[in-house]
């Protein structure tokens, strides 16, 4: 017959130092004091998508998300940190500044030449962004909804024209 003494092992619990790579053996007691808030924070952060951590290193988790090599923005955003994670900036190939102004010169030309053929667009559009339904706009600038209804049509169908390829 074994002897109890003999089949039971103690487990050995460690804390690992990152800042010198070593694991210090310390009692079960003090391990758990020490792990229990990084193990929540992880599990948190790992369910909110913040944590790309592999599951095996977990033991090397130091519970402080915002100096993790591991962190990412996950389903909560915040502008607390201004720290930019991998993946944040994606540079727009076409965005030199000769195409920048042209499109602005070309917005601008659009712009004046829909002030000229249809003078209260600007009202319109301020109205539609804030929900306002077509006939409701045409009460508020005074006119018959059909009216309305055709002056937009006419103007779309001008702007169409001119500038086909951006319309």
């Amino acid at each position: 017959m074994k002897n109890k003494d003999n089949t039971q092992k103690t487990k050995q619990y460690y804390i690992y130092l990152p800042n010198t790579k070593q694991r210090i053996p310390v009692t079960k007691e003090i391990y758990l004091e020490y792990y229990r808030p990084i193990w929540r924070q992880f599990k948190r952060a790992r369910a909110h998508g913040q944590c790309s951590c592999p599951g095996h290193w977990w033991w090397k988790c130091e519970g402080d998300c915002v100096t993790c090599k591991y962190q990412n923005a996950g389903d909560k955003l915040s502008l607390e940190y201004e720290k930019e994670i991998l993946g944040d900036i994606h540079p727009d190939p076409e965005s030199d500044v000769e195409s920048i102004v042209t499109d602005k010169i070309i917005f601008e030309q659009l712009l004046k030449r829909l002030d000229e053929i249809l003078p209260e667009a600007r009202r319109i559009g301020e109205l539609r962004l804030a929900g306002i339904p077509d006939r409701d706009i045409a009460d508020i600038i005074g006119i018959p909804r059909s009216t309305f209804r055709s002056r937009l049509k006419k103007a779309e169908a001008q702007l169409k024209k001119e500038y086909g390829d951006i319309f």
